[in-house]
Formats: C-alpha cells, structure tokens, sequence
C-alpha cells in the first residue's frame, strides 16, 4: 500500500514537471506565441488586436451572445474550463486573467507561467490606454493604436449628436438595480448628454452608493424619476421579480419609446471591441429621444 502511495505521488510529480517543461518550451524571446485568455473582455480584445495563430484557448464567456460582441471570431478557438489545470494543458506563454481569479493566476505563476491581469474598464480614457497597452503587450502596437483610435473617433461620432440641453438619465437592471456614475455605462451616457439625477441619496428612492449605485424603488421612478430610462437587456415577459420590476405597465407607460433606450448589457461590460460598437449603438438610440 505505500508503495503504490508513493508510485502514485511520484506520477502525480512526474506530470507536474512535464507540464512546467512544455511550458517553458513554449516561452520565447519576443511576442508571445501562445495566449490564453481567461476574462471576458480579454478574449475580445485579443480576437481584435492578436494574429489567430497566436491565441490559445478563450475563456467560456468567449461565445455567449449576451456578454461577447466577438462570438462568430470566437467560435473557432479552444475554451477552457474554470481551472488552472485547462490553462496548462495548452502551454501558453502569456495568461490573460482578471481580478476575481487571484487563486489560479498564483498556481500558474509557480509553475513560470507569466499572466497578466486585464483591468475593469470604467471610462474612455482608460478603454483607448488599454488598447494601446494589450496591443504592444502581444506584440501588435500598431493595432493596438489603431483600435484607440478607434474608439477616439466613435466617442465624437456620440459626442457630436448628444442631447443638448443635457437630460437625466438612470440605467436600470433586474429588480431596480440601479448603475452609479462610476461605471462604464455612466461615462457613455453622459457623452451622450444624458447625466444621473441630483436627488440619488437614500432617502428619496432607496438606492445606495452614489457612485457604486445601488437600488431603487419602482414608486420612485413614477413619482420623481430622470427624463430617461436606460434598461439593460430588459426581458419581455416577467416570468420572475426581477422581470416583474422592469415589465411593470405603469413603468412602461411612464417611459415610453421616446423616453427610454433598451441598451444591450454586452456593450458595457469591456472596452475595445464592444464599447466601440455601443458607443455608435447609442448614438443611434438618441435619435428617438429628440
């Protein structure tokens, strides 16, 4: 018995070793060779800025329609499942991750595997340095640039059709949740001409954070809600709570067509590729507010 323990513990050694091996293989001087992605809004911007040859495996967000404006791109690469174990299996040189995954990006860089964390994007100054950062990181500056200028040009295409004079605006989800400022959906709306209403303390809705956001009441939003009403992905029927609050007759005829947008929720979560395509969606959407 213990000596198939240590047979079995000495396989277990013996694989640990040929995968860190193949890793290092892998690695070589220059661009990286091998990318792997394990966050939603790296797996677009590689699918933008990265030769195919060069990308790996995607994460399993890669191709669902709701989260990614990539999916067709995507649909013809590895995935990977919610381990390290997934990664290493396809001896990558570069490990793109994401802040909630502290645990794997630590198992990874004990075995030499070099990752780095693709930061959540809360305004457009940042989306346009990020390009420029992933793009030279993966060896394409040039594309990099050219996706910043990019964004650059979408941002005046918006800015150049906005609400003038300025109207509030509340972005709304499930249940009443409600976007702060601070957020990357804030920023696009605000380029638009649409700012958060000045009376977002507790007691006049029942929603928290003034930046972070929080939840509002629906009798606030028919008493004293904005002069627009952005929803994120609003469902058609309400088959659950959440529904219920977003499909509420009275809300609906309070903001009618002119006095809401259904903005689809992929277009907020990332820079690059998706916040250029929601950047033009918007200033589409605005035309009806007029």
């Amino acid at each position: 018995m213990i000596k198939k323990t240590i047979f079995a513990g000495l396989r277990v050694l013996a694989m640990f070793v040929a995968l860190c091996i193949a890793v290092q293989d892998a690695r070589a001087e220059g661009p990286p060779r091998r990318i792997v992605s394990f966050n939603l809004c790296a797996d677009q911007l590689l699918l933008a800025l990265a030769d195919p040859g060069q990308i790996a495996g995607l994460s399993p967000y890669a191709v669902n329609p709701l989260l990614s404006v990539m999916t067709d791109k995507a649909a013809s690469f590895p995935r990977l499942d919610w381990d390290a174990e997934s990664v290493v299996n396809l001896a990558p040189d570069l490990v793109l991750g994401g802040p909630s995954h502290r645990p794997i990006h630590a198992m990874l860089s004990a075995m030499g595997i070099r990752v780095v964390d693709v930061a959540l994007i809360r305004n457009l100054s940042d989306a346009r340095r990020q390009a420029i950062e992933v793009g030279t990181l993966i060896g394409h500056p040039e594309r990099g640039q050219a996706l910043a200028r990019e964004l650059e040009r979408a941002e005046a295409r918006l800015s150049g059709v906005a609400l003038k004079p300025p109207r509030t605006a509340m972005v709304i989800q499930r249940e009443g949740y409600r976007e702060g400022p601070a957020s990357l959906v804030s920023g696009m709306l605000s380029i638009a001409g649409l700012r958060p209403p000045a009376n977002t303390s507790s007691g006049s809705g029942g929603f928290m954070s003034a930046e972070q956001g929080g939840f509002v009441s629906l009798e606030h939003l028919l008493t004293d809600g904005p002069d627009v009403l952005v929803l994120q992905d609003p469902p058609r029927e309400a088959q659950d709570q959440g529904a219920l609050f977003i499909t509420h007759p009275a809300l609906l005829a309070r903001y009618g067509a002119n006095k809401r947008i259904d903005l689809p929720e992929r277009y907020t979560l990332c820079g690059g590729p998706p916040l250029l395509q929601g950047l033009d969606y918007l200033a589409n959407a605005i035309k009806v507010l007029r």
